[in-house]
């Protein structure tokens, strides 16, 4: 809330996995008050979207709107239709190229709802933990990609166009390793035990420990000096 006590607002989206649960935590130490928004796309790490509602309700969100929004229907991503989700990569290897659980547009998509919902909030401020270093390749998650919306947002918007804001995407982490970003969330009081970060997990949810996502979060953990709580959890 702002020294004159006007309310601000903030729209977050919220996967289920460290990373966003950290830039909400971010959102939430700035003084925003925070509306999360996840997506159920036809993402075949579904439970993804627990995790989402328990970081949701852990860190505080005034609301938590899961959208139906099935990109099944145009598949072309190994988290969206049947193409084998790729295993026991190196850092070298996921540095190079797109890799097939790139979901098309997926982060333009997300944004644009998230700012059509900011938008009727009456919020101008946008949080995406987007990372630009470990990152798997995915094009939507660079700086470049991120400007470019935020002048998309200001001319494409009702509130833009007359002057009522400036919208502002914020991005958190986009230059912090994955180490960093775990020691961030943990001084901000992230329970990564109710993060899911698998992109082909079991039945019951648990990490199939040889994604991309999966090798990444083991060793950013790693790397931090801490246990991950969510193999505890089992």
């Amino acid at each position: 809330m702002s020294d004159a006590g006007v309310v601000r607002r903030a729209v977050v989206l919220l996967s289920g996995g460290l990373d966003s649960a950290t830039a909400l935590a971010e959102a939430r130490q700035a003084g925003f008050e925070c509306h999360a928004l996840s997506f159920d796309y036809g993402q075949r790490h579904r439970h993804e979207l627990d995790a989402a509602r328990r970081v949701a309700e852990s860190l505080s969100a005034a609301r938590h709107v899961v959208v139906p929004l099935d990109l099944r229907a145009i598949g072309g991503s190994a988290l969206t239709a049947d193409i084998d989700v790729p295993k026991h990569r190196s850092a070298a290897e996921m540095g190079d190229g797109i890799p097939a659980t790139y979901v098309p547009a997926r982060n333009s998509v997300f944004l644009a709802v998230a700012l059509g919902w900011a938008e009727t909030l009456g919020a101008f401020d946008l949080f995406i933990g987007v990372n630009a270093i470990d990152f798997s390749g995915y094009p939507d998650c660079r700086p470049e990609f991120i400007a470019a919306f935020e002048t998309l947002a200001q001319l494409a918007t009702q509130a833009g166009v007359e002057g009522r804001g400036t919208f502002r995407i914020h991005t958190p982490l986009i230059s912090l390793t994955k180490a960093e970003i775990i020691r961030r969330g943990n001084e901000l009081g992230v329970d990564f035990g109710l993060t899911h970060s698998c992109y082909d997990p079991g039945p019951e949810g648990r990490p199939c420990g040889a994604c991309d996502s999966c090798l990444l979060r083991a060793r950013g953990f790693a790397e931090a000096g801490l246990a991950d709580p969510a193999l505890a959890r089992g």
